[in-house]
């Protein structure tokens, strides 16, 4: 009797097995199968078309699909959910994004991840072949982000040699907008670069987007605005045929200016005298000579710094949005109707005696009165003379001499001479010649907070020459790097950062870069709204932001 209860209850535990694996199977949502021709043909048109609310085929900005209840078993994805926040993460962050990402899964072995990529590489990748026209390859990329509170990617196209089809499966909890986290889609102009958000899509659980990756298809997960939220995805993208590609679009160049003339007095009302001693300023040479940047505090006197803190408020200023959003977005001043002070200080930037004093400082070659290798060996044979702008040669009056340079060793003369662009053939697309032995500067003031960035594009015609960078920030006290808005410097290739620079209020930073030294200033996220005490922490933060070349 016993013993055929225990046969009968060793059945029965069989058949809980068998039913526990049926309903753990990785099986697409059958409406695929079901609405297969309509959306093959509605893709094929370029129309929209929906299935039962369940499959949404859209066409602007860009073709894109979204298939709910993408698999069929709720058991299996709440095992897939288990294994994924079981593998390793990696913290992911540079200019573009930040956020945490798995090793690749095309080799897991764990059950749900092989069941989940068995059904993405055969019967989805079958699906979505005969749906776009595109012999897909079997070889798929796959991995596993998770976003949470301030993570972000921002505005990109996807497009890398051989990617046809991105796609995204969200294992997300009860997701709202506000949460943040959600897919934007960006529509674009007539040179293939994005213009603003035309569509954005609140990931939910078992959900899968894709879409066709092209020279349009910009978007960005915007950031996560929810503390203790996860938004959980599985994503990667299916590879097929080379399509030809236009040219990438090459922004011309900002306006260069040699420096202006400007009354002297302004220069010595504005500038902390300290920075005028001229041993003070040879000690600071030495100092940069050796590290290739350097921070001078208090640069500007107290009471001139506050006149400009105070003026930034002012409604006056007409700002203007910096975009593409995949190179840029901030805000910048137009310089016509500036306030007196800001248009005063902006010229002062701009102003002769400002390219000596940052000859002074650094050694480089920014004035003809300012000392170079070459100089050394003519001051031992010739009196120090110049020519006036009739061809008179006169004697260098006291103040002159005064004002060059005390030290006239640079370490790095001979590779900036050899580094230099001035010839065509060094000359970027869009970029227009200039004289080499002319130093110019180009500059703007810029306004910065919370979603602001600036990222690291292969179009950048500024990147072309060896430059002195200038930055002096305002109205970011009690401003942390945590918050982001970080201006950062890494070396062509590489995530590494060689430099970074928090705001600092009236501190003027001077970092020499060259052709391989990129810079970009970090996502300025919600923390910079939610823990920063200042009275004005919606505003962000202000500077000025000037490159000179030799």
């Amino acid at each position: 009797m016993s013993s055929k209860r225990l046969r009968s209850d060793q059945e029965s535990g069989v058949g809980r097995k068998r039913q526990l694996k049926r309903q753990e199977l990785a099986e697409l949502n059958p409406l695929l199968l079901e609405a297969k021709e309509r959306v093959s043909e509605a893709w094929s048109r370029g129309l929209e078309y929906s299935h039962e609310q369940s499959l949404l085929l859209g066409t602007r900005p860009f073709t894109h699909c979204v298939i709910s209840n993408f698999i069929q078993s709720q058991l299996f994805l709440e095992g897939l959910q288990n294994e994924l926040l079981q593998l390793n993460f990696h913290e992911k962050s540079n200019d573009l994004y930040k956020f945490k990402q798995s090793d690749d899964l095309r080799r897991r072995k764990e059950y749900h991840i092989s069941a989940l990529r068995k059904v993405l590489f055969e019967d989805f990748r079958t699906w979505l072949s005969d749906i776009a026209g595109i012999k897909l390859e079997s070889t798929v990329d796959l991995s596993c982000a998770k976003y949470e509170y301030t993570d972000v990617l921002l505005c990109h196209d996807d497009e890398l040699e051989g990617r046809r089809i991105a796609f995204i499966l969200y294992l997300v909890p009860e997701w709202a907008t506000s949460d943040g986290g959600t897919l934007d889609l960006y529509d674009a102009d007539d040179r293939y670069q994005p213009q603003q958000i035309a569509k954005s899509l609140t990931p939910s659980w078992n959900t899968l987007v894709f879409f066709e990756v092209s020279p349009t298809s910009h978007h960005q997960v915007s950031e996560v605005l929810s503390e203790g939220m996860c938004r959980l995805s599985v994503s990667g993208w299916f590879h097929g045929p080379l399509q030809e590609r236009p040219p990438r679009y090459i922004e011309p160049l900002s306006p260069q200016c040699p420096h202006i003339e400007c009354d002297e007095q302004i220069f010595y009302d504005w500038i902390n005298p300290i920075y005028l001693d001229i041993s003070a300023q040879a000690q600071i040479q030495e100092e940069f000579e050796e590290k290739s940047e350097i921070l001078l505090k208090n640069f500007f006197k107290k009471e001139k710094f506050q006149m400009v803190c105070e003026a930034l408020h002012s409604p006056e200023i007409k700002w203007k949005r910096r975009g593409p959003a995949n190179k840029r977005c901030y805000d910048q001043a137009e310089e016509d109707g500036l306030p007196d002070i800001l248009a005063k200080c902006m010229e002062l930037f701009c102003s002769e005696a400002m390219f000596l004093l940052l000859s002074n400082f650094t050694g480089l070659k920014l004035h003809f009165l300012a000392a170079s290798d070459n100089d050394d060996d003519e001051e031992d044979e010739q009196e120090d003379e110049v020519e006036d702008s009739d061809g008179n040669e006169h004697a260098c009056s006291s103040t002159e001499k005064d004002t060059k340079s005390d030290s006239t060793d640079h370490k790095g003369d001979e590779s900036r001479e050899e580094g230099k662009v001035g010839t065509t053939e060094n000359e970027m697309p869009g970029e227009s010649p200039r004289n080499p032995d002319v130093p110019v500067c180009r500059g703007e003031l810029r306004h910065w907070r919370n979603g602001y960035y600036t990222l690291i594009h292969d179009t950048n015609v500024e990147n072309s020459e060896f430059a002195l960078d200038l930055l002096l920030c305002c109205g970011c006290e009690g401003w942390d790097e945590e918050f982001g808005g970080v201006t950062s410097y890494i070396a062509k290739g590489e995530d590494e950062e060689l430099l970074t620079l928090c705001p600092e209020d009236n501190s003027l930073a001077l970092i020499y870069r060259d052709k391989e030294t990129l810079k970009f200033v970090k996502h300025i996220n919600q923390r910079s709204i939610s823990q920063c005490k200042r009275t004005h922490e919606r505003r962000g933060f202000w500077d000025f932001s000037f490159v000179y070349y030799e």
